[in-house]
């Protein structure tokens, strides 16, 4: 059985800055795009990052360009999610997805595996 979970989240003060994590088990996700996306209440999931099997290949969100990196551990079975210069409206709970693919979608719909999701909460 495939599980992500991630890890990290937390409350912030504007400006400041979290690492998220998603440990994954069940298989080998170290040639398989992963994403993160987030969810604020009342909004529609939204697009944060992706990344490719290899890691070569990544794809931000604009809203998180120049903020947030995704980087992925593939002999840990994990990718992570560096966001700084935080912001009150990047208030939400992340969510780690996997695809079958090597090549990262940016859909929501595209991914086959998803975490639980963990809170990241930005005070201003």
């Amino acid at each position: 059985q495939v599980q992500l979970v991630e890890s990290g989240g937390g409350l912030v003060q504007a400006g400041g800055s979290l690492r998220l994590s998603c440990a994954a088990s069940g298989r080998t996700f170290s040639s398989n795009a992963m994403g993160w996306f987030r969810q604020a209440p009342g909004k529609e999931r939204e697009f944060v990052a992706a990344i490719s099997g290899s890691g070569g290949i990544t794809y931000y969100g604009e809203s998180v360009k120049g903020r947030f990196t995704i980087s992925r551990d593939n002999a840990k079975n994990t990718v992570y999610l560096q966001m700084n210069s935080l912001k009150p409206e990047d208030t939400a709970v992340y969510y780690c997805a996997g695809d079958s693919g090597t090549i990262p979608p940016l859909r929501s719909s595209r991914y086959d595996y998803w975490g639980q999701g963990t809170q990241v909460t930005v005070s201003s």
